[in-house]
């Protein structure tokens, strides 16, 4: 006779048996503020029986203490429970929530409604195949409603659930359902040019009560749809990933040993089987499938989600960061693009300002141009704008540092989609979309020349460098740098002295002073010290440079070791006191906007190689002092 505990592990491996075999549908709900979304929720999981553990028991608990009440009061628990972690921040980034019924799995992003976590929105329905968009029956289609479907639509999500909610507080009424379907239908149509851009499927609904949330309610005779649950669990999304060409992000490469040599990830997109011609990006060399590794065992083939170990026919160099791709079909690979961002920081999108991008398994380093226009979510218009501030979606260009194996993420949303990183802070500050390779991207090559910076630098017997003097204005940094160029002339070496003042006669006549513009003449000082470190010359670089990623961006342009930052240190009072030029008076009277120092922040260098104190020492021992680093550094030998 079977011991229950025998039968017990039975039950269970049967119960997650028939989980795994059920269908998996990831949806997000947004909508504005207090529109229902945690209500929602909480009756679908509650309806659905499939409460996580530490909720349910939770419930039974309060249920004994306070005398259980049936259904109402176990609902109303569980809705507080939800409301309760929103009030505490929980569900700031995105609140994923994992339930299940007899004919499918689900997870839904439950997303805040307030604008400035838009971007947590965005977050959640980067991988949903359906988006649930709240409306409170009382008010009608809101600003947030019109921009969490904007998103939808960007993010290429074709299933839309149309939930008007607390239909209870409008007593069930018919014309209001409709006059607001009318309206959203009207907004969405804007969306794809006249014609809406996703499948719209209007429930009118209570979720409080639970009226159209499992089953159809009685109090609404006149909607004959579905009820959003049973909905929900036999919609049919678009085009599965494994539809799609194969995809493959290299993770890692595995070789254990000289006699294996593997490529593991998990599949974005499509199948892969044994024998498969498969062509690797960026390098666009070919090959064949050899074996299928996986932890439980080889495989004839692979499916979209799997994670495996690719062997090939061929040796191959292959790196992190490489796409496998079916040969027959393949991924592209470019360096600049055409991209829509979603700007997801406090402080805005500067164009000529370096941030990393990250791509699935690829890294590189990315520099965005001026939008060519933001858009209005309101009206759609676009808008004309030289950066993005919080929330804000625009188009862009943007320049890579190597090529990026990408699809246009209508086709491949893994491929075709990034972040923007800050490389200061490490803070994910943007999101975007791929939509396509710019033609110059390919018509433009690097020349190669015969002559070579070695060569250049050994002619002068010198080391070329780039001497980046920093600090306020006043600080001195001008008075020291000119010093040690003629103390480096005396010497026999070949210098240049670029001067914040002299270059913006000419070079950078153009820009002003806003922090677009700073990082803009940065970027361009930035490209000229390359040039000159090219030509073999020590560069000195004599610019205020408030902000430490366009100093961090002047030195990654560098080779390792060329670039030393001499940060002049002085304190404000010292360099208003002086104020040679008289622009301090000017800015404290309010005739000089974004001054440094005033009313424009300076950014103090926390890793210079150099650091000098005017107030301490006169500008002739800092430049002697600068030339005695450079003497023990080996750049002038």
């Amino acid at each position: 006779m079977a011991h229950q505990s025998d039968l017990i592990a039975s039950d269970i491996e049967a119960y997650l048996k028939s989980h795994e075999e059920k269908s998996l549908l990831r949806f997000i709900t947004c909508g504005s503020v207090d529109d229902g979304k945690s209500t929602l929720i909480g009756r679908m999981l509650y309806e659905s029986k499939m409460i996580f553990e530490d909720q349910l028991a939770a419930l039974e608990s309060d249920s004994k203490k306070m005398g259980t009440q049936g259904e109402a009061l176990d609902f109303a628990l569980l809705v507080d429970g939800l409301a309760s972690e929103r009030e505490q921040g929980i569900t700031i980034d995105v609140a994923y929530r994992f339930f299940s019924t007899d004919k499918r799995k689900f997870i839904v992003a439950d997303t805040p409604g307030h604008e400035q976590y838009t971007r947590n929105m965005a977050t959640g329905a980067s991988t949903a195949d359906l988006a649930v968009i709240l409306i409170d029956a009382r008010k009608g289609v809101l600003t947030q409603t019109r921009r969490h479907s904007f998103i939808v639509s960007l993010l290429g999500i074709r299933n839309v659930v149309l939930a008007v909610n607390k239909m209870d507080m409008m007593h069930y009424e018919k014309a209001v359902f409709d006059e607001i379907v009318e309206d959203y239908r009207a907004f969405a149509a804007q969306l794809g040019n006249g014609e809406v851009p996703f499948e719209i499927v209007p429930i009118p609904m209570s979720a409080l009560k639970g009226d159209n949330v499992v089953e159809h309610s009685a109090k609404m005779p006149w909607y004959d749809g579905p009820a959003l649950l049973p909905h929900l669990e036999t919609v049919s999304v678009q085009a599965t990933e494994i539809e799609k060409p194969f995809r493959l992000p290299v993770q890692w490469v595995n070789r254990p040993n000289l006699d294996f040599r593997g490529f593991a990830g998990q599949i974005s997109t499509g199948v892969i089987r044994k024998g498969d011609r498969v062509k690797v990006l960026p390098s666009a060399v070919e090959s064949t499938v050899k074996s299928i590794v996986t932890y439980d065992g080889e495989l004839e083939e692979a499916i979209a989600g799997q994670s495996v170990t690719l062997c090939l026919a061929d040796e191959i160099d292959i790196s992190r960061g490489d796409v496998l791709c079916e040969a027959g079909s393949p991924a592209e690979a470019a360096n600049q693009f055409e991209a829509t961002v979603l700007w997801m920081s406090e402080d805005p999108m500067l164009p000529g300002r370096t941030y990393v991008m990250k791509s699935g398994t690829q890294t590189a380093r990315a520099t965005i141009t001026a939008p060519k226009y933001k858009v209005n979510v309101n009206t759609l218009e676009h808008l004309a704008a030289k950066k993005l501030d919080l929330n804000e979606i625009g188009e862009c260009n943007i320049a890579i540092d190597k090529k990026l194996v990408f699809d246009p993420y209508l086709e491949n949303r893994d491929t075709g989609s990034f972040i923007l990183i800050d490389r200061l802070t490490n803070a994910t500050v943007g999101m975007g979309l791929l939509r396509y390779a710019l033609r110059r991207a390919s018509n433009i090559h690097w020349q190669a020349t015969e002559i070579s910076k070695p060569a250049r630098a050994a002619m002068k017997a010198q080391k070329p460098a780039v001497l980046w003097f920093t600090g306020l204005s006043g600080s001195g940094k001008s008075t020291i740098a000119n010093i040690l160029e003629k103390k480096l002339s005396a010497m026999g070496k070949h210098t240049y002295l670029l001067d914040g003042d002299n270059v913006r006669h000419g070079l950078n006549k153009d820009l002003g002073f806003t922090d677009t513009d700073r990082v803009e003449n940065i970027r361009r000082v930035t490209e000229v010290a390359k040039l000159m470190t090219d030509a073999g010359l020590i560069t000195l670089v004599s610019f205020i440079s408030p902000f430490r990623s366009e100093r961090q961006m002047a030195r990654m342009a560098m080779e390792e070791g060329e670039f030393l930052e001499i940060f002049v240190d002085t304190p404000l009072a010292v360099a208003e006191e002086r104020d040679v030029k008289g622009l301090y008076k000017k800015a404290r009277a309010g005739e000089i906007k974004n001054f440094t120092g005033i009313d424009s922040p300076y950014e103090t260098p926390q890793n210079a190689e150099i650091i000098v104190n005017t107030v301490e020492r006169s500008a002739e021992a800092a430049a002697d002092h600068i030339l005695e680093v450079l003497e023990a550094r080996g750049f002038l030998s």
